[in-house]
């Protein structure tokens, strides 16, 4: 009788066991999906953002065509690029969608240079108001994209650990990408005029 409630008390404290690492994983699974409802957050008001940024400056100054043409350009890819739940399981998707959105902070960032090259660009309010917009903009998404890359780490780390790939796996928990940096951003961007 002992051997049986013994076997029935061990029994039960591996099921709760198990019971609790599922529930850490769906846990951490959850933090993930919100932290990149987050990272989509931001790229939505970047995206409200630059229409008028461009707007703004292409009526303070018309010879920095090209910058604000490379940032028209940007801003259509990303809208070319199609966004669901399924681009966190689908590392081509992921991608794609980095890329674009790489593209779209490289434009920025050229035309912040030229801003500053450019006094007269910065004369006008409304140009200085979205400036700053912009700043704080470009600074949340890179929040939102650490915050992002912390939870996927979290979440990837407790799916990788013993015992917890037994239950991710039962659960059919799958690891999560990460945002890096684009190809080549570790180099300054050139400024020509």
């Amino acid at each position: 009788m002992k051997i049986i409630a013994a076997a029935l008390a061990a029994a039960a404290v591996i099921a709760l066991w198990a019971v609790g690492a599922y529930n850490g994983i769906v846990g951490r699974n959850e933090a993930v999906s919100t932290a990149w409802s987050q990272v989509e957050n931001q790229y939505q008001r970047r995206a409200d953002l630059v229409p008028n940024l461009v707007e703004t400056v292409k009526g303070s100054a018309k010879f920095e065509k090209d910058t604000l043409k490379a940032v028209v350009e940007a801003r259509a890819k990303i809208g070319q690029v199609t966004l669901g739940k399924g681009v966190l399981e689908d590392p081509a998707a992921f991608k794609k969608f980095e890329e674009a959105q790489g593209g779209l902070s490289s434009a920025l960032s050229r035309l912040m240079v030229v801003a500053e090259k450019y006094p007269e660009l910065k004369s006008t309010q409304g140009f200085r108001d979205l400036q700053v917009q912009l700043e704080g903009t470009e600074n949340r998404v890179a929040v939102a994209r650490m915050d992002f890359n912390d939870a996927a780490r979290d979440y990837n780390t407790a799916i990788k650990r013993f015992p917890g790939f037994l239950i991710a796996g039962f659960g059919a928990f799958k690891e999560r990408p990460y945002f890096t940096a684009a190809p080549g951003a570790a180099k300054a961007p050139a400024v020509k005029f």
